[in-house]
């Protein structure tokens, strides 16, 4: 049965605060606030260390303890959980009876709570398996006097973040005293947005202790809870609106430029998941287009780099985006000012590079802070959410040699082995079907997003051939496996020499008949990077 309203009476727009309760662990910004808080009238009650950190700062505190009459306990795990404090959070200032009882049992209104909870977040993310330290940073009291003011928004105000003390202070002092039913359901959203936070955080944490075994890796309940940081102008197309959530700047910052857009968002996703794969390797650079490289290369300096990836494809890099492993230095910084390259990104940029590349006010600048750790993929479908573990950056090549398979005749040759590693590891970034060809550690085509393999091996040449290049001697690497004869016997048309792709095709060994009839080396990896 529903709840009734005992009155209809429309609640106050200003609401006087006379006494506010604050009980944080974050004490970022209290003192300063509660000196303004006093310097109004307005009476503190407080607990444990935040009240000794009121005192140390000179201001008159009363204890909770002296309000509800019992002393804390347990620690301090009860201290605000009495009739005395929630009598007052909840009473409803229109209603007779409310007010009636909090007179007859001595009980006074408290019209601001002052709340940040127990760190949480922080100890699961500084020790995860501490199940001890993490039960011990749940906190009780605080959401429970959270949840009581924000339900009384009507006339109760309730902080639970340090960034809004300004804005409450000032409007107290605008308002001598008072604030307005506005700013209260505001903040009331804001506490039970807060909480909702906090529960999913130890709801996702028990989760997880549940499911420590790999074989059960997904959450049986997806909890998400993103702040929004970005209202974004708009989406994928100009009539689309778009907004950007989570916590970006623990991976990377704009260091110049305009805004980023939807589009450059997630450009920039794909370019720092390819480079990535790259994180220990020598000097190397990738151009990007529609979150597919068009070209990347490895080479001794990363000017050799971006002009062997720039020359895999010419005419696409025009607008793109430009990523590299290693610190910019002048020289590349230079060859990449040749062409309109939209967003550059880079982990430090040498003396003077950065200044180079600021001449140009509309160029995006980006340092990347640290390599992706996404612990899931998560994408929409009709009706929810499709999730799934990331596709994650490959270990190094003696990892992987050790779990792949040759499986013709001949063996790939060492400088082969390089290539075919280099492969693999751009492959698994560009739209399924895709097929890309490699020499000495620079692409020489890709062929991207076709519903044909033989058509992305088509592509991929016609292009790089376009460009003057040789495919003679080169690999080629299969996101997913041969189906036919037919797209590896394309691949050695064109010169590859060495193929890498998954396997499990019905047909394999007509492939490898193939290979072996052409002397082309061929490695089975037994892992698909199907990218859609």
């Amino acid at each position: 049965m529903l709840h009734q309203p005992r009155t209809h009476e429309p609640p106050p727009d200003l609401q006087p605060v006379r006494r506010a309760l604050l009980s944080v662990s974050d004490k970022n910004g209290l003192v300063p606030f509660a000196h303004r808080l006093v310097r109004l009238g307005i009476e503190l009650v407080s607990t444990g260390g935040t009240a000794r950190a009121l005192r140390k700062a000179g201001l008159t505190v009363r204890d909770v303890s002296e309000l509800t009459g019992f002393p804390e306990i347990l620690d301090g795990r009860v201290k605000t959980l009495h009739p005395a404090i929630h009598g007052g959070l909840l009473a409803r200032r229109n209603v007779p009876d409310d007010l009636d009882q909090l007179q007859q049992h001595g009980i006074a209104p408290i019209d601001l709570v002052v709340v940040t909870l127990y760190p949480f977040e922080q100890a699961i993310a500084q020790k995860p398996e501490d199940e001890a330290l993490a039960a011990e940073n749940i906190d009780i009291g605080g959401p429970t006097l959270i949840r009581a003011a924000a339900k009384n928004f009507f006339f109760t105000a309730v902080v639970v973040d340090p960034s809004d003390y300004d804005a409450v202070a000032e409007e107290l002092e605008k308002h001598e005293g008072h604030l307005t039913l506005a700013t209260r359901r505001r903040l009331a959203q804001k506490a039970f947005a807060r909480t909702a936070a906090y529960d999913r955080a130890i709801a996702a944490y028990l989760e997880d202790r549940l499911h420590p075994s790999p074989s059960e890796p997904l959450p049986s309940r997806l909890l998400i809870d993103l702040p929004r940081v970005q209202i974004l102008r708009y989406g994928e197309n100009p009539h689309q609106q778009a907004a950007l959530y989570g916590q970006p700047e623990r991976f990377f910052r704009q260091l110049h430029g305009k805004a980023l857009s939807f589009n450059n968002l997630l450009d920039l996703s794909a370019a720092l998941r390819l480079i990535d794969e790259f994180r220990e390797a020598d000097p190397t650079c990738a151009i990007l287009k529609h979150t597919n490289p068009c070209g990347v290369a490895t080479a001794e300096t990363l000017a050799e780099a971006y002009a062997r990836a720039f020359a895999t494809d010419r005419r696409s890099p025009f607008g793109g985006i430009v990523v590299v492993n290693r610190p910019l230095d002048r020289d590349t910084a230079e060859a990449i000012d040749q062409v309109f390259t939209e967003v550059i990104i880079a982990p430090d940029f040498d003396e003077g590079v950065l200044a180079f590349l600021q001449k140009k006010a509309n160029r995006r600048i980006i340092q990347q802070l640290r390599p992706v750790r996404e612990t899931l993929d998560i994408r929409t479908a009709v009706g929810g959410l499709l999730v799934q573990e990331p596709d994650s950056a490959l270990p190094p090549l003696e990892e992987l040699r050790a779990t792949w398979q040759v499986v013709t005749r001949r063996a790939p040759t060492e400088a082969e082995w390089r290539d075919l590693d280099f492969a693999w590891r751009v492959v698994k970034h560009v739209k399924s079907n895709a097929i890309v060809y490699v020499r000495n550690r620079a692409t020489l085509g890709i062929g991207a997003g076709q519903m044909s393999r033989v058509d992305a091996s088509e592509i991929a040449v016609l292009k790089g051939k376009r460009e003057g290049h040789d495919f003679t001697g080169s690999v080629v690497a299969s996101d997913a496996f041969f189906p036919f004869a037919d797209g590896l016997l394309a691949a050695v048309e064109s010169g590859a020499r060495a193929v890498i792709q998954p396997g499990g095709s019905i047909r394999d060994k007509e492939v490898i008949q193939a290979a072996d009839d052409h002397n082309v080396a061929m490695v089975f990896t037994g892992t698909r990077h199907f990218r859609h």
